[in-house]
């Protein structure tokens, strides 16, 4: 099954959203944002582009300035990003498409130089390895700041204000930001959380700070309003293991958030950009059994992946990132079977419109033949 008969690209109605498919455009960064984290006007053309895609869900979106850790990355705490965000809500609605906000706060993946000096916080004062791009290029990561317990209930709020936020910009829901080694996960790992409190030592502790945020979200959303993204076996950022026990942490993750009712839990499967391995230890397939609700599957898919996935009953909707970037009408390219334009890594991050918002759709000729996609000349 392909192209305008595949299942993939058939409408379908997850939870209470009534999709056009089965495709989602993955949460990329972009860095087009200000310094003060408020997208571009044409930061809505870029999105209104996509609504072909069945769920678009933002580029990862900081909930507050102590969660920024990269340059030019949005935000949505302020009434400005607010307003900018909405611009683009606007124009996928106006597309017909649904979109959700990813909520990000990056913890000890962040510099000094994106807080004005002050160390990023983490749940425990240890270093990542390696360096990190900032405003005037990379620089090492550096030891963050152990959060005070009594702080932490304090980011569980920022978050629950930045998803009351969304709401205001007229998005269709919330996708918390668990993966990837940021704060969230950075919690549930034991290697980076070896605190001694109620937010450390054991896996139940490790888990709740984390929850406590899926609820504050719950609370402004309701559960069918909200998904989640994860990332297993993450290496990020270059430390294997992450978990000495991650089957069984992810487990018990997943068996908590599949009764707070989620909308959908999004995996990367394998890591991001390198593969879609998994260790022999880690059954995918069996985690993603003990949820209840949706789940997105993400990293590397085609559509006759997908197609074999969802035939097999191992995924419900499909996200992809890359392909979007160059391909604005992609799940069209997809319907028709039309090859696909790849763009240069030198457009991925920072910039402005170009290479960004102005991808041409395809051009389709008379009769059969099919064109090949334009190739951005700018």
């Amino acid at each position: 099954m392909a192209g305008s008969t595949s299942l993939v690209l058939q409408p379908v109605t997850i939870g209470d959203l009534q999709l056009s498919n089965r495709i989602v455009m993955a949460p990329m960064t972009r860095s087009r944002a200000d310094d003060a984290g408020v997208i571009p006007e044409y930061a809505a053309d870029y999105y209104g582009q996509r609504a072909q895609a069945g769920l678009i869900v933002t580029e990862a979106t900081n909930i507050s300035a102590q969660g920024r850790g990269y340059p030019r990355t949005p935000g949505i705490w302020s009434d400005e990003q607010v307003t900018a965000w909405r611009r683009v809500t606007t124009a996928v609605h106006q597309r017909g498409g649904k979109i959700f906000l990813q909520l990000w706060h990056t913890g000890r993946m962040s510099h000094p130089d994106m807080h004005g000096g002050a160390l990023p916080v983490a749940p425990s004062a240890i270093r990542p390895l390696g360096q990190i791009r900032v405003g005037d290029g990379m620089k090492d990561f550096v030891t963050p700041r152990a959060l005070e317990t009594d702080e932490i209930p304090r980011i569980v709020e920022d978050y629950r204000r930045a998803a009351d936020k969304a709401k205001r910009a007229g998005f269709d829901g919330v996708e918390v930001h668990s993966a990837n080694n940021y704060l969230l996960e950075q919690f549930v790992r034991d290697s980076t959380n070896r605190r001694g409190d109620q937010y450390g030592g054991t896996l139940s502790n490790r888990l709740r700070f984390p929850l406590d945020v899926v609820r504050a979200v719950i609370d402004v959303w309701g559960a069918k309003r909200v998904g989640i993204r994860i990332s297993p076996v993450t290496t990020t950022p270059g430390e294997t293991p992450l978990d000495s026990h991650t089957e069984n942490t992810f487990a018990s993750y997943i068996d908590e958030l599949s009764k707070l009712g989620l909308l959908y839990v999004h995996g990367i499967e394998g890591i991001t950009q390198q593969s879609r391995d998994t260790p022999a230890s880690l059954n995918i397939a069996a985690l993603r059994r003990r949820f209840a609700g949706a789940y997105i599957a993400n990293n590397q898919y085609t559509l006759e992946l997908a197609e074999k996935a969802l035939a097999a009953g191992d995924a419900d909707l499909f996200s992809f990132g890359r392909p979007f970037i160059a391909n604005p009408d992609f799940v069209e390219r997809l319907r028709v079977g039309a090859p696909l334009a790849d763009a240069p890594k030198q457009y991925w991050y920072g910039g402005d419109a170009t290479g960004y918002s102005d991808w041409p759709p395809m051009v389709a000729l008379r009769g059969n033949q099919r064109s090949e996609p334009l190739v951005n000349q700018q």
